[in-house]
């Protein structure tokens, strides 16, 4: 089995850039299932219902969110629509579902979203203590389970490799924008990444307007942030598991211009 997990689309150019990919991509890696980062899609904060809309169409499976879950208020609307997950340790009696539990090729797959803690700027419980919950919860119900962490620091998100080393069968960080070299398998079976990067304005910071993103660092006056335009790159990773064992046995990060 193969999945594909896909770095967060900046803007809606980045919405134009996986609809123009993700068909190739999908039939020359032979994808059998699909996860896209979309906190960021709708003028780079938060999504609208047109473009939920727009990611269903696609046939994505699940569509993971992060600290912008609830910067456009369409989401009410649909957030309980099994295809979404916002992050699993926001406060509890929060709307919507943290993880969910889908079918693929005979084999029930566990997403768990989780939003870090270090530097995000956003109030939440401890991912790490929220996802032995879930994994308690779910043992007994899933063969396979892949977790999104939205993390601004790669070493929280290398702890939690550790933490779940051989618990899991794959975690990949997002939110930096920033792809990171250090895919591995684990000697327990664990796919990783730090960064899956992002898929939006590729001469950009981080998907931001060059102009007003520099303009802000040299000046230390607030500049309102504007997306980028132009030519798009596309971001994500395939992680390859063994359907028999359902450990990981491969992961190979995508970097297209």
């Amino acid at each position: 089995m193969k999945i594909l997990a896909v770095g967060d689309l900046v803007g809606e150019s980045g919405v134009r850039k996986l609809k123009e990919m993700l068909p190739n991509i999908r039939k020359e890696k032979q994808i059998d299932f699909v996860i896209v980062n979309a906190e960021n899609s709708a003028g780079g904060m938060g999504i609208t219902t047109k473009i939920f809309n727009d990611l269903k169409s696609l046939n994505i499976d699940v569509i993971t969110m992060g600290n912008h879950t609830w910067g456009k208020k369409d989401i009410f609307t649909f957030i309980d629509d099994p295809k979404i997950l916002r992050p699993a340790n926001y406060s509890r009696g929060v709307v919507g579902k943290g993880h969910n539990i889908y079918e693929c090729k005979n084999k029930k797959i566990c997403v768990i979203n989780l939003i870090g803690r270090t530097e995000i700027g956003v109030q939440s419980d401890n991912p790490f203590t929220k996802v032995d919950d879930i994994i308690s919860e779910t043992k007994d119900k899933a063969d396979i389970t892949i977790i999104d962490f939205h993390a601004e620091a790669s070493a929280e998100k290398i702890a939690m490799k550790y933490y779940l080393d051989g618990r899991v069968t794959a975690i990949y960080g997002t939110h930096t924008h920033v792809q990171t070299a250090d895919e591995e398998i684990t000697k327990k079976g664990t796919a990783f990444i730090s960064d899956i990067g992002m898929t939006g304005p590729t001469n950009s910071v981080i998907g931001m307007d060059v102009a007003a993103s520099v303009k802000r660092f040299v000046t230390s006056l607030p500049e309102r942030y504007k997306l980028a335009e132009g030519e798009c790159m596309f971001n994500g990773c395939v992680i390859e598991i063994n359907e028999e064992t359902c450990r990981a046995t491969s992961i190979e990060r995508i970097y297209i211009k």
